[in-house]
């Protein structure tokens, strides 16, 4: 049987990794992006766990009800109590409400089954996500920051502008499961705008201008978010997409296996989760595009040169990204028996679990003994380091406890991660 690493107890020094910093690259305006092609139609879109899923666990239970235990008076959540040798070094308050904390929570909340609209933690999620939404509408038109609460921890260590990156994931999710039409309307326009804040900031290269320890990771959610939106209905450039997509590739070595530091602070796990995830996203939405393809294709209905041509196009590109992501996840695959790999830094941190994530919807997806032996690991693990009042603790970088048992329940319930029934059917 497959064992991997366990995870580890803190180490003793930390301050040299605290020290490093990610390779910034020069400002360059971005080139004109053309205009985007019709979304995908969202009703044609089935939607299903890759698995069957699991009963949510005591674990699980306890962490749901740590969270929203700590939610604050706006209905955001902050970051919350940090380790002892931590404590106190960000600049911004543990108990004040910031949108990066208040995201992953509510991934947490919804993947576990609630929404804005329905489940036990309904009125939590939507006066969660409103106050992402005041955020956001209060924010300039154009620059990539949606928030003026800054000097958070999530921020210092995945970048100044990880907020923009987590709530286009987050708002992608809650899209649909608004309670009202003028709420879901509201929701709508703030996606569209972090949306064209994403697009209009993104570099020829598909990173970004946002500096922090291990930025990596955030642009894995931008990659996540942009994708889930599409799937979603929203509208986003083909060249933006590309450009995620281009990055993505761009990390992984086919010929060796390796994965690309920049942006991770030297730990290989962030690098190829980043990785991972930003195919594998991209993947699930051009699944569904190929499949659309396919169909008018084989309905035979008279189609426009420039329509025939997209379908050819769609499914080649959908055949591309599909390649590129399997074989980065197998090179992931073969490195999961490696301790120093899974451990990430040598203990755990918030970017360890947000890595984690990244790497269980990707395995989840695949399916199988790979998703079943790290699934048995990572549960038997994660519950075994779980506090007694339902958290889970960094002890590195990203502390503070709300991040850190959001991050650790989406790897918990990654069997209850949507994807679009086309992925499935691609996946065989």
């Amino acid at each position: 049987m497959r064992r991997f690493a366990l995870l580890r107890t803190p180490t003793l020094t930390l301050a040299a990794a605290f020290a490093a910093a990610c390779t910034v690259h020069a400002s360059e305006p971005p080139p004109a992006l053309a205009p985007a092609p019709a979304p995908l139609a969202a009703p044609q879109i089935a939607w299903s766990p890759a698995v069957a899923p699991k009963a949510l666990s005591g674990a699980v239970q306890r962490g749901l009800a740590f969270l929203v235990a700590h939610q604050q008076a706006d209905g955001g959540f902050g970051q919350g109590e940090e380790s002892m040798n931590m404590r106190g070094s960000g600049q911004n308050a543990a108990d004040r409400s910031n949108v990066a904390d208040t995201c992953v929570t509510v991934l947490a909340l919804i993947r576990a089954g609630s929404t804005p609209q329905s489940g036990p933690h309904a009125q939590n999620v939507l006066r969660a996500v409103e106050y992402v939404l005041g955020q956001i509408e209060r924010a300039d038109a154009d620059s990539l920051s949606i928030t003026d609460v800054n000097g958070t921890r999530v921020q210092g260590k995945l970048g100044t502008h990880v907020d923009t990156f987590m709530a286009s994931l987050m708002l992608a999710e809650a899209k649909g499961h608004m309670p009202d039409p003028a709420r879901e309307a509201r929701l709508g326009r703030a996606l569209d705008k972090v949306l064209h804040k994403i697009q209009r900031n993104q570099r020829a290269d598909g990173g970004f201008e946002n500096a922090g320890w291990a930025p990596v990771l955030a642009q894995a959610v931008a990659g996540k978010g942009v994708n889930r939106a599409v799937q979603k209905g929203a509208t986003v450039s083909a060249e933006s997409r590309k450009r995620f997509e281009t990055w993505a590739g761009r990390q992984h070595d086919a010929s060796t296996g390796g994965f690309e530091a920049d942006g991770s602070a030297g730990v290989g796990l962030y690098a190829a989760a980043a990785t991972v995830g930003t195919l594998d996203e991209s993947k699930n939405t051009r699944s569904v595009e190929r499949a659309q393809a396919e169909a008018a294709i084989a309905a035979k209905r008279p189609m426009s040169e420039v329509e025939s041509r997209k379908a050819r196009d769609d499914i080649k590109e959908a055949a591309d990204v599909e390649k590129a992501a399997n074989v980065a996840q197998q090179s992931v695959i073969a490195r999961l028996e490696d301790p120093a790999f899974v451990a990430g830094f040598g203990s755990n941190g918030g970017e360890e679990f947000l890595s984690y994530m990244l790497l269980a919807e990707s395995l989840v997806a695949k399916g199988g003994k790979e998703w079943q032996d790290w699934d048995r690991t990572m549960t038997a693990n994660l519950e075994r380091v779980q506090n007694g009042d339902g958290s889970w603790t960094g002890h590195h970088c990203i502390t503070g406890r709300n991040f850190v048992t959001a991050a650790a329940l989406l790897v918990l319930t990654a069997d209850r991660a949507q994807v679009p029934l086309a992925a499935k059917i691609q996946r065989g």
